[in-house]
């Protein structure tokens, strides 16, 4: 088997994995060596029954380990000098087209725990 190809056991085929580019470094890799990123509305306090609020909403930044959360994502490696430098840059806004606040706080708390981590180690629930 060439190198770089993916093997999917049980159906014999053999495909390129998926490459995706990191928004704070921009250079690219697996996707599965890049955190995805979501965005998710703050819910208004005042509304009843947590709207989320008409105009200009507030963001924020979720980890999606998963792969499974809904909307656009961003990808980004798991590492506190990619994260820093994608903030700099303003990069989670563009990618995903978000106007309005954004708070990263989840992701920087996310980035901070599990980005040194050795061997790839995965948050607790992680069944990749």
């Amino acid at each position: 088997m060439a190198s770089g190809l993916v093997n999917r056991p049980g159906t014999g085929i053999v495909s390129a994995p998926v490459v995706r580019t990191c928004v704070g470094c921009r250079k690219r890799a697996a996707a599965s060596e890049l955190l995805r990123v979501v965005a998710t509305a703050v819910a208004d306090q005042a509304s009843p029954g947590g709207a989320v609020a008409v105009g200009s909403p507030e963001w924020r930044l979720v980890p999606d380990h998963a792969r499974r959360l809904p909307g656009r994502g961003a990808h980004l490696h798991p590492d506190p000098a990619c994260f820093a430098q994608a903030e700099r840059r303003r990069a989670f806004g563009r990618a995903l087209r978000l106007t309005g606040v954004v708070d990263a706080g989840p992701v920087a708390a996310y980035v901070e725990a599990f980005g040194h981590a050795v061997g790839g180690a995965r948050p607790p629930g992680d069944a990749r």
